[in-house]
């Protein structure tokens, strides 16, 4: 069945176009301080000489093909001038083939000089650019990362940079050089033909370019599509990798195969379609300019036959087209190679535009820590207004004091560890640190005063003495091993082949769960801030790790104001306080005994741990029994009965 065609509104489509223009000339606006940096005088001295090449190279391109048309008219003419032999004559033709050869040489020596000259000045804008993306990416939320797909953003990240390059290069040493040769041209072919010949070659190229622009917008879209399910596929595939014990636990090899391969089944029409536009294109550009090329052609012809031009002139009209095809061939990939730049650019210059949801005041300060105390005072927060997540919490934790903060799942604990180290500012109320508002002070001085040591500790792909100097990264090897030792790791260490040179794998996963949590002990031990968070910091370990950890972990808390975030009640017996949250409020607070005594959510709580607790241990004991042979108060079948 045929489909309708769709009919767009008038005027719908100018205006997309105009967008388009507008964003695209939006992009190299942004594009050009990078290009013609202000501080920069040596590589705007090296744009400057690049052009200079750029205009010789073009002048000498324009002007090549008159030494072959004085070649053939001297070899056409076989009459000799009066007084010069054959050999004489002949010489002359050769020494312009010769000259032709040598204008074609220092074409291509400017060419070459033009690009070498703007190398440095593509490459300072690539690396320049690609800093600041990196370094805002750094800068932006939390709320952004964890509403983004790690393998996209990389992917628009690296498509940009690449295309820095690429629009740079094409814009500068291709597009204008491109422009002033159909410039030159025209002025050549006005001085030695006629203005026919200029009618004809500006309605060729204006048809050229027209039918290129129009053909590369359309495959513009294309691109948008296939960018977008290239980016889909990737991160389905970064995300499955990163969760490869996951879907080998379910089993589910064959559904992540078939996510990424729908993905690819949508880049996989897309690359097509643009591979066939890519067909049309270059077909339609064959067309247009062959029938320009034949047409002066004929003109020239017709001239030789009437006598008003001689066959060099035959020739020079073909050269001079066919020096013009080599600039306009490339005019449909440079075309299309700027505006697909942009796009990713765009892409790009987006993810630099989305604005840091935390910022430091203009006037704010490094934060001063003397004795370490944190306040929260009446804090109200949410993610969403219509869900309120804290609501009028207050509590201090004095300096060197460890206060615990334990309730249910979703009552808002790892919320204040992310409101404290100010990846979130609060929406009501303060937090303190010795009486300074921390939104008043650098974010980086807050944070150089806080240790985290969080549940799932994530390590970088690289060796232990690099994950463990991350704490601090002047620390020299001995103060690595020294925080190694205290953290009670160093043993580990040094049972392996490589010792500290081991490397951890992707996200440490080489390592247990307590060993990598040993290594953030380690690096908070490095870091040696005032003041000390524990998020869930043995809420994943076994009863026995939990332990070991723990003690490591009292150890390091020593002297030091300490924020615990539990799950595990039993790891919190020893807090000077403990705050009970429900529902973005405190239930309860007080030390231990208090809160048992209490008999309220607190004390539910730890029956409810309790028994699980005595389950598993009386589990365990079982599962002891069965390995030796049978189950405790079960005699042995083989025992003969009493």
């Amino acid at each position: 069945m045929r489909k309708t065609p769709s009919i767009s509104r008038p005027g719908n489509e100018s205006t997309k176009d105009i967008d388009a223009e507008a964003s695209a000339f939006s992009t190299l606006r942004k594009l050009w301080p990078y290009i013609w940096p202000a501080n920069r005088q040596d590589l705007k001295m090296r744009v400057a000489l690049a052009v200079t090449a750029l205009a010789l190279g073009k002048i000498i391109n324009v002007l090549t093909p008159y030494f072959f048309k004085w070649a053939t008219d001297a070899l056409t003419d076989s009459n000799a001038p009066d007084g010069v032999g054959v050999v004489g004559w002949l010489s002359i033709p050769i020494l312009l083939v010769a000259s032709y050869g040598l204008a074609r040489i220092m074409n291509v020596g400017f060419d070459q000089l033009r690009d070498a000259l703007f190398a440095r000045v593509g490459q300072h804008a690539v690396r320049n650019l690609s800093f600041k993306t990196f370094e805002h990416l750094h800068q932006l939320s939390l709320r952004f990362h964890l509403q983004r797909h790690t393998g996209g953003l990389s992917r628009v990240i690296e498509r940009g940079t690449h295309a820095i390059e690429g629009v740079v290069r094409h814009t500068i040493l291709h597009a204008v050089p491109t422009l002033l040769q159909c410039l030159f041209m025209a002025i050549v072919i006005a001085f030695q033909f006629n203005f026919v010949y200029v009618i004809v070659v500006v309605v060729m190229i204006g048809l050229y370019m027209t039918f290129t622009i129009k053909v590369t917008s359309w495959r513009i879209d294309i691109r948008r599509r296939m960018n977008q399910s290239d980016n889909d596929a990737n991160s389905k595939a970064v995300d499955s990798l990163l969760n490869y014990e996951t879907v080998k636990y379910f089993g589910n090899e064959a559904m992540e195969t078939a996510r990424y391969d729908s993905s690819m089944a949508v880049y996989q029409k897309a690359a097509i379609s643009t591979w066939v536009s890519l067909a049309w294109l270059n077909f339609g550009q064959t067309v247009i300019f062959s029938i320009g090329m034949a047409v002066c052609m004929a003109l020239s012809a017709y001239g030789v036959m009437q006598g008003t031009q001689t066959v060099g002139d035959f020739v020079l009209i073909n050269a001079l087209l066919m020096q013009l095809s080599i600039p306009l061939n490339f005019f449909g990939s440079m075309h299309r190679e700027i505006k697909q730049g942009l796009v990713d650019l765009e892409a790009m210059f987006d993810l630099m535009g989305q604005p840091p949801e935390v910022l430091d005041k203009p006037a704010a300060r490094q934060l001063a820590v003397s004795g370490g105390s944190v306040r929260f005072e009446d804090v109200h927060f949410h993610y969403d207004a219509a869900r309120p997540i804290l609501k009028g919490i207050s509590f201090e934790v004095p300096a060197g004091k460890t206060v615990a903060i334990v309730g249910p799942s979703g009552a808002g604990k790892s919320t204040i560890s992310r409101l404290l180290f100010r990846f979130y500012d609060v929406t009501g109320g303060g937090i303190f640190i010795d009486d300074q508002d921390i939104r008043d002070v650098q974010q980086l001085s807050l944070r150089k005063s806080i240790g985290m040591v969080p549940q799932d500790t994530v390590l970088f792909n690289d060796t232990l003495l690099y994950n463990i100097g991350y704490g601090r990264p002047s620390a020299n090897r001995e103060e690595i091993e020294a925080a190694a030792r205290m953290a009670q790791i160093s043993t580990f260490v040094n049972s392996l082949p490589d010792g500290f040179d081991t490397e951890v794998g992707e996200r440490g996963l080489k390592l247990s769960g307590g060993e990598k949590q040993r290594v953030a002990i380690a690096r908070t031990i490095l870091k040696a801030p005032p003041i000390l968070v524990l998020d869930e910091a043995t809420s994943a370990l076994d009863s026995h790790t939990e332990q070991e950890i723990q003690a490591a972990l009292d150890e390091v808390s020593q002297n030091r104001t300490t924020v615990v975030i539990a799950h595990r009640l039993s790891t919190v017996i020893g807090a000077d306080e403990i705050i009970v949250l429900e529902a973005g409020r405190i239930k309860e607070r007080g030390r231990h005994a208090d809160l048992l005594a209490q008999g309220g959510l607190y004390a539910s709580m730890w029956d409810r741990q309790r028994e699980a607790s005595e389950a598993e241990e009386r589990l365990r004991k079982a599962v002891e029994g069965d390995e030796s042979g049978f189950l405790p108060g079960h005699a042995p079948e083989h025992q003969p009965a009493e």
